[in-house]
């Protein structure tokens, strides 16, 4: 019963636009899920740095937990229970060391280039709101909001679910034999951090994106390897993907533009897009990626 809402912006003008966009398909799902949102916000980053979303304890000052790092040409942006704090890449490793050391209750919530990912507990126009994403600029987005029914509602257990740098998923449905997966991957040597049956599906991904498969493969062995009902939404640092399981049980809709291209569980979700009325408007066929790409 979850939504799920995605955009990928064409054109400099739906960049410059694209949080607002984005915060209002989040708002337009909150009855397919008020228990808790999240969105993945992709926009160029310092060349040579990444940037790592931040969850610390509430109460930490940001600002000081940065000071304690001791990493040079780094800086830190607050935005509600979450930061950014951007590293030289040459320094990526040692910053996740220091964070683990100085405050190990601090949550990387996601990492990349490009990408930057918040969630919260909450109804999702007040999550989005409290991160101020309607102010964000992009060149493409994903969003969630959660209806719980495999795990509590928790932060944690909140999607986008991000286990690879610059990559994240969030999904509607249902996987049946995420428990087998996990163990399966867990003797592979991956890790996780909740019981949330999309934290699977998530690592399933990065761990065949890993194994030098192209997005559009790893969803297919997706389909070979993940029972249930399911629609996925995966964003990368080029661009975002879509696919439904083989019996398409759960709902979609996708819109084309000159300008954008647009995914939504329901078409309510696009319905304010501009230029919607002329789009082309399709369902995506069951089993069977779909990806747009700068690059």
């Amino acid at each position: 019963m979850c939504g799920i809402v995605g955009l990928f912006a064409k054109d400099r003008g739906i960049e410059a636009e694209l949080g607002a966009h984005l915060a209002g398909m989040l708002a337009s799902m909150s009855e397919r899920g008020p228990d808790s949102a999240g969105f993945a916000i992709y926009a160029p980053g310092t060349p040579g740095a990444v940037k790592l979303t931040l969850r610390p304890p509430p109460g930490t000052d940001a600002e000081a937990l940065l000071a304690g790092l001791g990493i040079p040409d780094s800086f830190i942006t607050v935005r509600g229970s979450h930061a950014v704090l951007s590293v030289p890449q040459v320094q990526y490793d040692d910053a996740r060391q220091a964070l683990a050391t100085l405050s190990p209750q601090t949550v990387v919530v996601g990492s990349g280039s490009a990408m930057e990912l918040y969630k919260e507990v909450g109804a999702p126009a007040a999550v989005a709101q409290g991160f101020g994403l309607a102010g964000m600029q992009g060149t493409h987005g994903i969003g969630h909001t959660r209806m719980a029914t495999e795990s509590a509602v928790t932060t944690d257990g909140a999607h986008p679910f991000s286990t690879g740098q610059d990559q994240c998923l969030v999904h509607n449905g249902s996987l049946s034999n995420h428990n087998a997966l996990r163990r399966e991957l867990r003797r592979q040597g991956y890790g996780f951090a909740t019981e949330n049956d999309t934290e699977v599906a998530a690592v399933y991904l990065s761990a065949r994106l890993r194994e030098g498969h192209g997005l559009g493969d790893a969803l297919r062995l997706s389909l070979r390897d993940l029972d249930g009902f399911y629609t996925f939404v995966v964003g990368t640092g080029s661009g975002f993907g879509v696919l439904r399981d083989p019996i398409a049980c759960k709902p979609a809709v996708m819109a084309e533009t000159e300008r954008f291209v647009a995914f939504g569980t329901e078409y309510r979700a696009l319905a304010n897009l501009p230029g919607i009325a002329a789009a082309r408007v399709w369902e995506p066929e069951p089993a069977t990626p779909y990806f747009w790409s700068r690059a």
